[in-house]
C-alpha cells in the first residue's frame, strides 16, 4: 500500500525526519493537495506549484524558523504554509477568518516576513541579517526566494546593491520562471533568458559585479540538484546569490501552458486541469475592460494617447491597447515609481498619458505623484483600477487608502464614477484637455450595466469638473456617496420604498468639491450621512466634517466607511458587512433614522 507522507508531516521537523530519496515522492504529494484545494477554494495555483521541490528543498536543508525565510511574493508561500503547521485549515486559505493567502507574521512564526507587494524580501531580509550580525548571531541563515518579475523592481535592487558591500549571512535565490503575473518584461529579463541560454560570459556575470558569491542557474524543479547547491552555500558566509529555473504551473499541464490564466484560474477539474466556465451571459462587464476597450477607442482617434502599466497589462486590460497599438502602450514591470515618472516626462512633452496602477501599488509610488506630477502640475490620467475592498486577496491589496493619501496634493483631481457609463465618460473628459493631473478610482469586478457594450461604448459624454450630482430628492436627511458604493445606497432605499425624508446625492469628484451642492444640503438637511468604500480617517467624510467646521456648519454629521483596521480577506459582500457599509446594514441605518 501506497504510503501517504505528507499526511505525517505537520512542521518542518517531520519533513527532516524523511530521508532524501522520499522527497520526490512528497513533492508530488504536495503538489496534487494544492491542486485539489485550490480547484474548489480557489487562489493562487501557478507561482506555489512551480516552487515545491524549492520548498521542501530549504525546511529540508535550513533549521527553519530559526533560520529566516521570506518568499517574494506570497504568491509563491502554499506549499510553505502546508509544511509549517496549516495543512489542516489550508481550505480556509483567503477566506473569512480563515489563513492569508500571503506570508503573515502574526499568522505563523515560519512567516518570517509579511509580503503581498513585490520586491521587498532581500531589503528585509538583509535588515535581519545585519540584526544578528549585532546581536553576535553569526550562523542564522536569512533567505529570500525572490522571482524574476520581482527582482527588476527598483527596491529590489537598491537591497542588491546595500547587501553586497555587507558581510550579512544573506542568501537570495531567483525563482526565474520568466513570468510574474503576465510574462517577465525589460532588459534584465533579457539578460537573464541569455544566462540561461549560456550566451553571457561569467566573467561579465551582473550579480558577481555586486560582490555576491552567484551560482547557478539550475534546475529548481529537480529537488536533489536543488538540496545539492543548498547544502554548499549553508557553510558560506557574506551575500550568496543562487539563480533557480523553475516552471510556473509545474505539474499541471493547462497550467503550465497557460502560465497567465492559471496565476488564479478561479474554479477547475483537478484531474483534467480544464477551469470550470463561470456563466457571464447577460452580466456586466467588469470595471477593467470598460477601461481597457475605452483607452483602446480613444486611443485609435487621438494619436497622443499612450498607455502605461507597470505588470499588470491583463489585470488592468491594458492589454487590449499593447495587442493593437503597441508603440503607444507600455509594461514597465514590477515599477510602480518608474511608471508614474514615466507618464510625466511624457506629458512634458504633450503626450495624454493613463497611467493604470491597482490603488494598493500606487502607495509604492506617492512621492512620484506629489513632486514629478502634481508639483509640476502635469496632466497625468491615473486610472486607479482595484479602489475600495478587493475581496480575497485581503489586507496587503484593499485599495483603501487613496483617497485619504490623494486628497491632500495640491492641484490633483480625484474622481470615483458610480458606474461604467460615468467611468468611459471621465476618461473621455480627460483626453479633451485638462490642465490638472486626475487620478479615477474605480474597483475590482463587474459593474452594474448588463448592455453596456451594446448600448453605451463609444456614446460619450463630457462630464463637468467638480459637479455633484442628485440622484434621489429627500426632505430630512441627505446620504452623500462617491463611486460604486452609492449603488448600495441607492438598493437599501429602494428595498424600503425609496422614502421621502431621505435624499442621495453622488459626490462623483472627491476633489474638487461641489462647493456650492454642498451649502445648499448643509442649508436644508439638518442630518448628513456620508458613506465611501475608502478609510473613514482622512476620506471623504473628513472633508464633509472639514467644510461643515470651516463653513461653522452644526448639522449632524455621520460617516461611513472604512474603519481604522487593516480588514483581512473575505468575499467583498461579507467585508461590506463587517464595515457596515453592505445594503442590509444601510437599511436598518436608514430606517433608524426614519422613526425616530
Amino acid at each position: 500500500m501506497k504510503s501517504n507522507l505528507l499526511e505525517h508531516i505537520h512542521s518542518p521537523k517531520d519533513l527532516r525526519l524523511l530521508n532524501e530519496a522520499q522527497l520526490p515522492e512528497l513533492a508530488q504529494e504536495l503538489r496534487d493537495f494544492i491542486i485539489d484545494i485550490v480547484s474548489v477554494k480557489e487562489g493562487h495555483l501557478g507561482a506555489s506549484l512551480g516552487v515545491v521541490e524549492l520548498t521542501i528543498a530549504l525546511h529540508y536543508i535550513f533549521n527553519t524558523p530559526e533560520d529566516q525565510l521570506i518568499w517574494d511574493v506570497g504568491h509563491q508561500a502554499y506549499g510553505h504554509k502546508i509544511l509549517t503547521g496549516r495543512k489542516e485549515i489550508f481550505h480556509t486559505n483567503r477566506q473569512l477568518n480563515g489563513i492569508s493567502g500571503f506570508p503573515k507574521r502574526s499568522e505563523s512564526e515560519y512567516d518570517a516576513f509579511g509580503v503581498g507587494h513585490s520586491s521587498t524580501s532581500i531589503s528585509a531580509a538583509l535588515g535581519m541579517a545585519i540584526a544578528s550580525n549585532i546581536n553576535g548571531d553569526f550562523e542564522k541563515q536569512h533567505i529570500a526566494v525572490i522571482g524574476d518579475a520581482s527582482i527588476a523592481s527598483g527596491m529590489a535592487f537598491e537591497g542588491l546593491n546595500h547587501a553586497g558591500v555587507t558581510n550579512a549571512n544573506l542568501l537570495v535565490i531567483l525563482n526565474d520562471n520568466a513570468i510574474g503575473i503576465d510574462p517577465s518584461v525589460g532588459a534584465l529579463k533579457k539578460y537573464l533568458t541569455a544566462v540561461k541560454e549560456g550566451k553571457n560570459p561569467r566573467q561579465n556575470n551582473m550579480i558577481k559585479s555586486l560582490n555576491f558569491n552567484y551560482s547557478g542557474p539550475i534546475d529548481g524543479n529537480d529537488i536533489f540538484a536543488v538540496l545539492k547547491e543548498l547544502k554548499r552555500l549553508q557553510k558560506i558566509k557574506g551575500p550568496k546569490f543562487l539563480h533557480v529555473i523553475t516552471t510556473k504551473g509545474k505539474g499541471l499541464q493547462q497550467a503550465e501552458e497557460n502560465q497567465v490564466q492559471y496565476h488564479a484560474p478561479g474554479k477547475f477539474d483537478p484531474l483534467t486541469g480544464e477551469i470550470i466556465p463561470k456563466s457571464e451571459e447577460n452580466l456586466p462587464p467588469k470595471y477593467q475592460d470598460v477601461f481597457g476597450l475605452t483607452i483602446l477607442d480613444l486611443a485609435q482617434k487621438n494619436q497622443k494617447i499612450v498607455g502605461i502599466t507597470p505588470a499588470m497589462p491583463t489585470g488592468s486590460s491594458l492589454k487590449f491597447m499593447m495587442d493593437a497599438i503597441p508603440e503607444r502602450a507600455f509594461d514597465v514591470g514590477i515599477a510602480e515609481q518608474h511608471a508614474v515618472t514615466l507618464a510625466a516626462g511624457m506629458a512634458t512633452q504633450g503626450m495624454i498619458v493613463y497611467c493604470n496602477i491597482y490603488s494598493t501599488f500606487l502607495q509604492r509610488a506617492y512621492d512620484q505623484v506629489i513632486h514629478d506630477v502634481a508639483l509640476q502640475n502635469l496632466p497625468v490620467i491615473f486610472c486607479l483600477d482595484r479602489a475600495g475592498l478587493v475581496g480575497e486577496d485581503g489586507a496587503t491589496h484593499h485599495g483603501i487608502f487613496d483617497i485619504a493619501y490623494l486628497r491632500c496634493i495640491p492641484n490633483l483631481i480625484i474622481y470615483a464614477p458610480a458606474n461604467e457609463i460615468a467611468l468611459q465618460n471621465i476618461l473621455y473628459t480627460a483626453q479633451l484637455g485638462l490642465k490638472n493631473p486626475i487620478a479615477i478610482r474605480y474597483p475590482r469586478g463587474r459593474g452594474s450595466i448588463p448592455n453596456w457594450k451594446k448600448e453605451h461604448f463609444g456614446h460619450y459624454q463630457k462630464i463637468e469638473i467638480g459637479k455633484a450630482n442628485s440622484i434621489k430628492t429627500g426632505t430630512e436627511i441627505a446620504v452623500l456617496s462617491n463611486g460604486t458604493i452609492g449603488n448600495n445606497v441607492s438598493a437599501a432605499l429602494s428595498e424600503i420604498g425609496n422614502p421621502d425624508a431621505i435624499a442621495h446625492y453622488d459626490f462623483a469628484f472627491i476633489k474638487p468639491l461641489d462647493e456650492n451642492q454642498l451649502e445648499a444640503i448643509f442649508e436644508k438637511f439638518k442630518i448628513i450621512i456620508t458613506i465611501e468604500d475608502g478609510t473613514v480617517i482622512g476620506g471623504f467624510g473628513s472633508e464633509i466634517l472639514e467644510f461643515a467646521s470651516q463653513k461653522n456648519y452644526q448639522n449632524t454629521i455621520k460617516t461611513l466607511g472604512i474603519p481604522d483596521l487593516f480588514i483581512e480577506q473575505g468575499t467583498i459582500k461579507e467585508l461590506q458587512q463587517l464595515c457596515k457599509i453592505d445594503i442590509d446594514t444601510l437599511k436598518s441605518l436608514f430606517l433608524s433614522y426614519i422613526n425616530k
